[in-house]
């Protein structure tokens, strides 16, 4: 027998982009949720996301996407160079946006939280909240915080990330599996006459073990990454992270090299990148995950994001549907997500192995399949990632 009767008052753990989208949608069909984020402020540090047309579409459905639309910059270029400048792909964004009804968007992430947090009711989202334990019956759950607060609701979601606490406590300890490779990310107020803010977007250049990525982030400001093939615990902890930067990219393409010079230092961030192998099951009797507690990914595809709010908007629609029993509505909604967002982190895994390619023979043979590939084919490839709707 199911636990039964529609989740008046919902627990969110995490105050992300996964928690804050479940909570917007959750409002919006009358449910009563609180956030509990367990930072002292909410703030993103300043990375860029980049939302393709999957994730537009379901922020429409949130009925935040034009916000974002207006604060973001559109991607309508998108190129992927060798480390030294010839162009591979020049991928086809304009016959993507007419085909899925809107260009991909790179926005800043504290600007798309802040939009979130924004579009829900005043006082729903409580900082400084640490979840370390939870205890449910047939009638309850009931979360406990550090600070020995205890909240009790109908239904508990662990939106808290890729080390989620609530992800132990329901399914046990699942390790970390480490991508191979350490990622820089930093902004900068930059300009380069090559890629012009009307156009918005950018390129990726690949080199071996290595690649860089350039985008237009909206306000006037440039979103870098680096991924750097590297053995664990060897550049996390670099204490000059520009320096380290500038010499991993000493000589490649482009303005590659000007825009690192112009970040400060406190604008560049460094991750060791991880996800987890999919599991089978999220959910146990009143509670569930959502986002990088379900099912962290490495950002290859660029869908951490997007499956998050993906996730909630699912989420939110299987406990409408099953208003009389919860047990139900998590079992649709793990049968929906469960083999995309598997099939996402997997996919995900592989294109890391294919963009950090170090041997010689293999990334010819790589470039040549690009600088090859027909833009038809390019699309065809992706079809099933960004031409959804959720």
């Amino acid at each position: 027998m199911g636990i039964s009767s529609t989740p008046s008052k919902v627990i969110v753990s995490g105050g992300g982009l996964g928690g804050l989208s479940v909570a917007n949608t959750l409002q919006q069909v009358g449910m009563d949720v609180s956030v509990y984020e367990r930072a002292a402020e909410l703030k993103e540090m300043g990375a860029g996301i980049v939302l393709a047309a999957n994730a537009m579409k379901a922020l429409d459905k949130l009925g935040i996407g034009e916000q974002v639309r207006r604060i973001g910059s559109s991607v309508k270029k998108a190129e992927i160079r060798t480390w030294d400048g010839k162009l591979l792909v020049d991928l086809p964004v304009h016959i993507q946006a007419k085909r899925y009804g809107t260009y991909s968007y790179l926005i800043h992430r504290a600007d798309l939280q802040s939009i979130l947090y924004q579009n829900l009711k005043p006082d729903t989202v409580f900082l400084g909240r640490k979840l370390v334990h939870n205890e449910q019956d047939n009638s309850k759950i009931r979360a406990i915080f550090e600070n020995k607060e205890v909240v009790e609701g109908d239904f508990l979601i662990g939106a808290d990330g890729v080390h989620s606490q609530l992800r132990k406590s329901l399914i046990g300890s699942t390790p970390l599996r480490y991508s191979g490779f350490t990622a820089f990310r930093g902004i900068s107020h930059f300009e380069d006459e090559r890629f012009p803010i009307e156009t918005g977007g950018g390129f990726e250049a690949w080199g071996p073990g290595k690649r860089f990525g350039y985008s237009h982030l909206g306000k006037g400001r440039i979103f870098w990454f680096a991924a750097i093939n590297t053995p664990l615990g060897t550049l996390k902890a670099t204490e000059n992270k520009k320096t380290t930067a500038l010499e991993h990219f000493k000589g490649w393409w482009g303005p590659i090299e000007a825009v690192i010079e112009s970040t400060e230092e406190t604008n560049i961030l460094t991750h060791e990148i991880f996800d987890r192998k999919p599991i089978k099951s999220w959910s146990q009797g009143r509670a569930t995950l959502l986002g990088d507690a379900a099912h962290p990914m490495l950002p290859n595809l660029g869908q951490g994001g997007a499956q998050a709010v993906e996730d909630a908007l699912v989420l939110s629609r299987c406990l409408v549907n099953h208003p009389e029993d919860i047990q139900q509505a998590l079992r649709m909604y793990e049968k929906i997500r469960i083999p995309r967002t598997t099939q996402v982190v997997r996919g995900s895994r592989a294109m890391g192995r294919f963009m950090q390619l170090e041997n010689p023979v293999s990334i010819k043979l790589r470039n040549l399949l690009l600088r090859t590939m027909p833009s038809s084919l390019q699309m065809k490839r992706l079809e099933w990632l960004i031409g959804y709707e959720v």
